[in-house]
Order: structure tokens, then C-alpha cells, then sequence
């Protein structure tokens, strides 16, 4: 088993592109500064050209009824406006009237819409709170003021019926659509462009559709890009003079490949080269152009890598019409314009750029506070992220002939800036979103205005594939950040709206969000996030895989640790799960009188470890879990060899152990600190504290063969408990290092005491000892049952059992539920460390009406997960613990498929 022969042991191909992944936003957001700054006099001018642009856009829309209105009202701050989106997200699902009733009932009568009446001055909104979209009747202002909205439409529900209400909400979803979405089909967004156009618009068509997950949805995606660029070549409207004014299409890399990640670069190279480069050959025979979407940041690297092996093929050439969209709200942004400006530079071609400020920023947050990283590899302000798109914007316009700028903002400040940056060249274009900011670019795009092309982002696609856009345009412009939802929004000072990013962020000295923690303090006060590793970053995931590589090359020999010393038995082989000819290294197996021993010990010590103040137990632990993740390397090692888990579950279970000594430890301070007083009469003083109860016998399972044992090793001791612990016979190796390291970190030697070897000796020996005063156990229902009646039939102090079994979990699926989500988590809860997990799932119920379309994802999606060696990160499913667990699964199989 090697850690180095796979992709993310290599060298990158770009050396800088991953300097800022997480870079200090501080130090970075001055540099973006000192960029996008555009000097005094050039402020003024671009401050009031912005004032100007926002004047005339709040002119044109005081009378609208749009969707800017909309915003304004049911913007992401109210009760109502996340209610929509529920309704909005779920509803067109639901194939059967009676659920999609009881949705619609359940939601829209539960809300303050009262709240709203005459909030707005648009009819859109105004026209009874929805009243017109939700029933398709209109009602006068005057009586919904004096009534309760509420009333009225449970009134409303029951006197014209469910199924008008229902067939009313559908149609104010398809309303929805309608205002962002172009078109169900290529052809009816084309016609839809050509009608009642005032203004000399370019389009880019985008096929709308989430990630494949299945070769089969990746072959269909790939079928319809191919047809979407037949019908935009062959479409109706006049025919342009060069590729940057003829229509376009964009093209999701992650629809083409159902394993678009990283860490299966190697496949992913070799099989989606060819399919983009195919589409883009398409492209140039019908005299279009082709964007590459860009996505989450943890793809950018491969991105780059699959857009640069396409664009220097030779069939390209002659043909600028090749581009794609950098995303500045990445920390990499300008790292990733340096690349893109090389990369035309070293072929000649001239490359579009779409510059676009990001789509993904709660889920790069959530993500990289989830995985404990160092940073996020987004800024945390909106205003860092508008000086960094400027900053890449001044980069685009300053390559000259070799990048063709495509500026996509709704923001008037950056539209402003960038018209000054420009100044008379006229050889980019602006770009929108279909269904906003048409009066915004009605200033830019007017001949008789400003007079600069703008291409409009139309999205098509059938409500299926409408929904998740539709729910990610809403949450990205109905935030309060949003600059769409603040231009119509009077309250706001045009001033306000219109502020320069950069004399806003160097006036909070460039920091970071305080309301967004860094990912290892969102625990604070109480405790510090155990720290992860981020291996989307090709420096990070080759040290770590080469400091894994030596780990492994070192043998392990445990041995029974009895008061701090380590004793000699009867030694056992520990093989890889993964290769069972491979010895790990050796573990002794504790005899009688070992056990014997450590308990005269440990009931010794535990007294002068209870009587430790909780801070100093405190102390101990949190030095514990700062040794665990200094020695990752040989504790992830000892995960993957003995344990057989991939490298990402070994990562998580290194993280759980070090998050259990974090957390026990502030229990400890909380609960075992000084006693607590208790109200009494006068004269009478009453206190309530805490203490250990003994020794205890925590008994750990293989499946989590360092979390588990650590939590429940962690929990004793921060209670002021002596323990013997005891590792399950395939994992001892990892529980003795992780004993090792408790020790070192302070716990007494007479008080943790690590006793490997067999259940039934340790079992009966210690635990029927009256002295034992509790057992902390994770394992099956039947050794459980042993346990607790050998504890009752002690004589002495009732002892106590803390148990933990297994079971079989089940998951219900209904039809408001995402298909591809429901089959993502499910494979993940169901295969993630090979299943040999209690909250595995074990069954998955699903309404018969998306059964057909879940089940050909389910099937399809597991057929493409890799089984295989845990050491190579792209292996999904590692192997089961040992021969007898196989067999036992073996088993399983053959009778259902007798049964079932």
C-alpha cells in the first residue's frame, strides 16, 4: 500500500494557483485595494455616474409590478419570504393533489402576510399579498387592509376548494419561471429574445440542470448541448460579424461527468477533454461561442486543467469563441486571471472572460466551516468581493488583445468603474441576467446612453430543471446584500447604495466579517473546531499523503499500558482489512493479572483525580487534542491500514476524537467546577456540585475505532473517572496510540489503563467486579444484554451502563424531496465507511410516484463509485473489517434474494 501514486500526490501544474486558496483576507483585501483603486479624481466621477445609473433605474421602476418589487417586499429577512421559497422549492414536485393540498394549507395560512398589505407600492405585490397569484382572484386593497390576510385565505381555501388554491399557487411558480427563465426549449428562448426587443441584446443560452450523477444523465446533458448548439447556429436573427456578437451557449462541466471531482482528476481528464472538446469544435462550425460555468472552489484547479487541454488543441484555432467564467469572490481570483492571460498569451487566441462575482458563497462557507479549515477560500464581506471583481476587471482590460472582457454585475458601482477603466475602447461587453436589471442596462445599452453591448444570461430549461436555478437567483438577489434588491428600495439612500467598495473596506482596516467566525473558531468560547485538511489543494493533500507514506512504513507494536507501563503477552497480529496479507504490526493481549492490576491502580488513583479541580482535568484533555493532531499522520495511517477506512472517513475520525476531547473538556469546566448554590431558608446553605463515581470500563467498537474510543475514554475522565479501556481486537493498535498520547498529554498513569484482548476475559473479570462502578459500551444489542445482567447480579453499589447498539435505519422519501439529493445522502449514509456503521442506512422508502426516477438515479450513481484500496483518495468503499464480517454480508444478500 502506497499514499503516493495517485494524482493528489503531484505536483501542480499551475505552481501559484492555489498561494491565496486560503490566504489572511486582511493582508489580501489591502493588496485588492492598492488594485482597485482608482485615485481621487477618478472616484468623483465614477461615484456619480453610479448615482446617476441608480437615479434613473429608481425613475423607471416607480411604477413596476415586476419582480424587483417582489424582492423588495419578500426579500430572504421575513418569515414570508423563506415560506415562498419552501413553497416555491417543493411544490411543482408533488405529483398527487392531496399532498400538494396539505403543503399549501400547511404553509401559506401559517404567515404574516398582514405585515406586507400596502408595504409596497407595486400592484404586483400589493394585489392582496399574493392573493392574485395564490387564487387567481383580485381583491381590493381596502378590504384585505381591514381584514386578517390569514382569515381570508383559509376562508378562501374553504370556499372555492384546495384544488383551485393549489392550481392558483402552480401557476404563480410557472409566473416564477416565466420572469427567469427564457424558455423550456432552446427554440422558444430564441423566439422570446427576437419579440418586442427594444434594445440590440446578445444572448447566452444556459441549459439549465443540476450535476449528473449517472453516465446515462451526463450522456443526455452532453446530447442536449450538442442540440442546443444546432438550434442557436440555425436559429432565426441576424447573423453576426464576429464570434463576441453572435449568441452563445454555457456548459456546465459538472453536468457532463457524474465524477467531476478532484479527486478522480485522472478519469475526469481523460474522459471529459474529449466531450468538451467536441462541444466547442461544434461551437466553432456554427459560428457560435461556448462558456465553461465555473463552480465550487474546490474544483478550480481541475477546471482550469480540463479548459486549458481543450483550448490548446489545434482544431480551435481561428476561433476566439472559447471562454469561460472566473469567479472573484474566490481568494483566487486574480490568481486565476493571471493563468487565463498566460494561457492566451502562450497560444495566441484571444480568450473570453466572463467576470462574475460567485454563486456559491453559503455553501464555500457552510463547506469550509464543516471541514475545519484555516480560512474560507471566499471573502467574507460583499465589499471584498466587489474590490476583487474590479481589481480582475482592470487585469482583463489591461491584457489588451489577449482576453475579451465579458463584465457580468446587476451592481451600478462596478458598471460605473468599469466604463471608466474602459474608457473609448469599446471591444468587451457587459453582461445580466434575463429577468433583471433590464433598466439598469436600458442607460448602458441605449445608443443615444452609454451605447456598450450587453449580453443577457437566459437560462432554459423545463420546470424539473427550473426549480434549483430558480431557488439560487432568489436567495442570490433577495438577500439583504443584494444590490438588486436595495436599488428599488427607497429607504435606501442612493448614496448608500452606490459607496465605493474600497474606501468601505479600508474603512473597517480591510478585516473580515465579524459576524463570520473563521472555521476553527465557530465553537467559541467554549471550544477550538478540530482542525481539517483541505485536499482540493494540491500542496496540502501532497503533504499530507507523504507524511501518511512514511507513517506507514513505520511498524506498530501495542502492549497492555498498566500504570504508565507498557506490559509484555501474547502477541496478535493486526492485518490490513485491505490487504490481509499485510501486517500493520503486532498487538500484545492483556492477561488477568494485568486487569487486576490496572483496577487495585485505578481505584487508587481515581480519588486524587476526582479531587483535580475540573480546569486542571480541563487542561489535560485540550492538550490531548492538540496531540492528536500533531501526530495525524500516524494516527489517519493507523485508520486506513487497520481500521480500512478511505481517507476522508479516517480525516472525519480524527476530527471526531479531537472534537470529543474539546467538548468533554468544556463540560468539565461547566458541570464539575465549583458547587453550585442552591435557594434555601435563611441560615440554611444547600450547594449541588458533581463528582466521579469511580472506575469505569469503557469497551470501544472497530467501526469507530479512535472517535468512539476516545469519546467515551474523554468523557470518563473529564468526569473524574478512572478507566480501563478497551479497543475492539481488529483496532487495538489505534487505541493504543491514542492511550499513548492521553498519557503524554497528563492524565495520571494510575488512573487510564489501555487492557486489549479478549471481550469474554475483560468482560468477566472487570466488569463483575462490585468495585467497577459503570460500563460505557458500543456494540450489539446481545453483548449489551450480557453486560447489563452481569452488572445486576453484582452485589454492592448498583453499577452504571451506558450503551450504545445498533438497529436498522430507515429513510422516508416523499415527492417534495430533490431526487439527487435524496440519492446523494443516501448512498453516502448507506456506503460511507463500507455501511459498517449503526446509522448506515439499511432501508429507504420511497413514495411510488418518484419511485421509477430514484431508483434508475440510485442504481446508476452506485454504479459509479470506485471500490477499492482506502489509501488512493479515490476510493469510495474500502473493505469490510474482516473475513467474518464478509461472510456474514454474503449471507445477508443470498437470503434477500430469496426473500425480498
Amino acid at each position: 500500500m502506497s499514499f503516493l501514486d495517485q494524482p493528489a500526490a503531484r505536483e501542480s501544474r499551475i505552481p501559484y494557483i492555489n498561494d491565496h486558496y486560503l490566504a489572511d483576507e486582511q493582508t489580501l483585501v489591502r493588496e485588492l485595494a492598492d488594485a482597485a483603486d482608482p485615485g481621487a479624481a477618478a472616484r468623483k466621477n465614477i461615484d456619480a455616474m453610479a448615482v446617476k445609473l441608480v437615479t434613473a433605474v429608481r425613475k423607471n421602476t416607480a411604477d413596476d409590478g415586476g419582480i424587483e418589487a417582489f424582492l423588495k417586499q419578500y426579500d430572504l429577512s421575513s418569515d414570508e419570504g423563506v415560506l415562498l421559497m419552501c413553497i416555491a422549492e417543493a411544490l411543482l414536485r408533488i405529483p398527487d393533489s392531496d399532498t400538494a393540498d396539505r403543503l399549501i394549507a400547511d404553509k401559506i395560512t401559517s404567515a404574516n402576510w398582514k405585515g406586507h398589505i400596502g408595504a409596497s407600492e407595486s400592484l404586483f405585490v400589493n394585489a392582496s399579498t399574493w392573493g392574485l397569484m395564490l387564487t387567481g382572484q383580485i381583491l381590493s386593497l381596502d378590504d384585505i387592509a381591514t381584514r386578517n390576510p390569514g382569515q381570508v385565505l383559509r376562508k378562501l381555501a374553504g370556499r372555492v376548494g384546495e384544488p383551485l388554491v393549489r392550481t392558483a399557487m402552480r401557476q404563480a411558480m410557472k409566473i416564477m419561471g416565466h420572469q427567469f427563465v427564457m424558455g423550456r426549449t432552446i427554440g422558444e428562448a430564441m423566439k422570446r429574445s427576437l419579440r418586442n426587443e427594444k434594445l440590440p441584446y446578445r444572448y447566452s443560452f444556459d441549459m439549465l440542470g443540476e450535476s449528473a450523477l449517472t453516465a446515462a444523465d451526463a450522456k443526455r446533458y452532453l446530447d442536449n448541448y450538442h442540440a442546443g448548439i444546432d438550434s442557436i447556429g440555425s436559429g432565426p436573427g441576424p447573423e453576426a460579424a464576429d464570434v463576441f456578437a453572435a449568441p452563445g451557449i454555457s456548459v456546465k462541466l459538472s453536468a457532463l461527468h457524474p465524477r467531476y471531482e478532484f479527486t478522480h482528476e485522472d478519469r475526469v481528464l481523460a474522459e471529459l477533454v474529449p466531450a468538451v472538446l467536441e462541444l466547442a469544435q461544434h461551437a466553432k462550425e456554427v459560428g457560435i461561442g461556448l462558456t465553461i460555468d465555473s463552480e465550487e472552489a474546490k474544483r478550480l484547479e481541475m477546471w482550469l486543467g480540463i479548459f486549458d487541454r481543450v483550448y490548446r488543441d489545434k482544431s480551435l484555432d481561428g476561433w476566439d469563441g472559447f471562454g469561460l467564467a472566473v469567479q472573484t469572490y474566490l481568494r483566487r481570483g486574480r490568481d486565476t486571471m493571471r493563468y487565463v492571460e498566460e494561457l492566451a498569451g502562450s497560444v495566441g487566441r484571444r480568450i473570453p472572460v466572463r467576470l462574475v462575482k460567485g454563486a456559491y458563497w453559503d455553501s464555500e462557507i457552510k463547506w469550509a466551516q464543516e471541514q475545519g479549515l484555516e480560512s474560507y477560500p471566499v471573502f467574507t464581506r460583499k465589499a471584498h468581493s466587489d474590490i476583487s471583481y474590479l481589481a480582475c476587471a482592470r487585469q482583463v482590460l489591461a491584457a489588451g488583445e489577449k482576453l475579451y472582457g465579458q463584465f457580468a454585475t446587476h451592481n451600478a458601482h462596478t458598471l460605473a468603474s468599469v466604463l471608466h477603466f474602459a474608457g473609448a475602447r469599446r471591444d468587451y461587453e457587459f453582461q445580466r441576467l434575463h429577468g433583471m436589471g433590464e433598466e439598469l442596462y436600458a442607460e448602458i445599452v441605449d445608443p443615444e446612453k452609454h451605447d456598450r453591448p450587453c449580453r443577457v444570461y437566459a437560462p432554459v430549461g423545463n420546470h424539473e430543471d427550473l426549480l434549483p436555478y430558480l431557488v439560487r437567483r432568489l436567495l442570490e438577489n433577495g438577500s439583504n446584500t443584494s444590490f438588486v434588491n436595495k436599488i428599488v428600495d427607497e429607504t435606501i439612500a442612493v448614496g448608500d447604495i452606490v459607496a465605493d467598495p474600497v474606501l468601505l473596506t479600508r474603512g473597517h482596516d480591510c478585516r473580515p466579517h465579524p459576524a463570520i467566525p473563521r472555521p476553527l473558531d465557530i465553537f467559541q468560547p467554549e471550544r477550538d473546531n478540530s482542525h481539517g485538511f483541505n485536499l482540493a489543494d494540491r500542496n496540502v493533500s501532497r503533504e499530507l499523503l507523504a507524511s501518511l507514506d512514511a507513517a506507514a512504513s513505520r511498524a506498530v507494536t501495542g502492549k497492555p499500558i498498566i500504570g504508565g507501563k507498557e506490559m509484555t503477552g501474547s502477541p496478535q497480529p493486526s492485518v490490513n482489512p485491505a490487504n490481509t496479507d499485510e501486517v500493520v504490526g503486532l498487538c500484545h493481549q492483556a492477561a488477568e493479572e494485568h486487569v487486576d492490576a490496572a483496577l487495585e491502580l485505578a481505584i487508587h488513583g481515581q480519588v486524587a483525580w476526582d479531587r483535580t479541580p475540573a480546569d486542571e482535568r480541563s487542561v489535560v484533555l485540550n492538550r490531548a487534542a492538540d496531540l492528536f493532531e500533531s501526530h495525524h499522520a500516524e494516527l489517519l495511517a493507523l485508520c486506513v491500514r487497520e481500521g480500512g477506512r478511505t481517507i476522508p472517513d479516517a480525516i472525519s475520525e480524527l476530527r471526531e476524537a479531537v472534537d470529543f476531547l474539546r467538548y468533554y473538556a468544556a463540560q468539565a469546566r461547566r458541570h464539575f467546577g465549583a458547587p453550585l448554590t442552591l435557594p434555601g431558608p435563611t441560615g440554611e446553605r444547600n450547594t449541588y456540585g458533581l463528582r466521579g463515581r469511580g472506575v469505569f470500563i469503557c469497551i470501544s467498537p472497530w467501526n469507530f475505532p479512535l472517535a468512539i474510543f476516545t469519546g467515551q475514554v474523554a468523557a470518563a475522565l473529564a468526569a473524574g473517572n478512572a478507566v480501563l479501556a478497551k479497543p475492539a481486537a481488529p483496532t487495538s493498535l489505534i487505541g493504543y496510540r491514542a492511550i499513548q498520547l492521553l498519557l503524554e498529554a497528563g492524565v495520571p498513569a494510575d488512573v487510564l489503563h489501555f487492557v486489549p484482548g479478549d471481550g469474554r476475559l475483560i468482560g468477566g473479570r472487570a466488569v463483575a467486579d462490585p468495585r467497577v462502578a459503570g460500563v460505557v459500551f458500543t456494540g450489539s444489542t446481545g453483548v449489551a444484554r450480557v453486560i447489563n445482567q452481569t452488572l445486576a447480579q453484582r452485589d454492592g453499589p448498583i453499577g452504571v451502563l451506558i450503551a450504545e447498539t445498533g438497529g436498522q435505519n430507515a429513510m422516508f422519501v416523499d415527492s417534495s424531496a430533490l431526487p439527487e439529493q435524496v440519492v446523494h445522502d443516501s448512498i453516502y449514509s448507506a456506503f460511507n465507511s463500507a455501511g459498517q456503521r449503526c446509522s448506515a442506512l439499511r432501508l429507504l422508502c420511497v413514495q411510488e410516484e418518484i419511485e421509477p426516477r430514484t431508483l434508475d438515479l440510485l442504481k446508476g450513481y452506485m454504479e459509479e463509485l470506485d471500490i477499492g484500496d482506502p489509501a488512493y483518495l479515490s476510493t469510495d468503499v474500502g473493505p469490510v473489517i474482516d473475513a467474518a464480517a464478509c461472510s456474514s454480508l454474503t449471507a445477508h444478500v443470498e437470503r434477500m434474494e430469496k426473500e425480498a
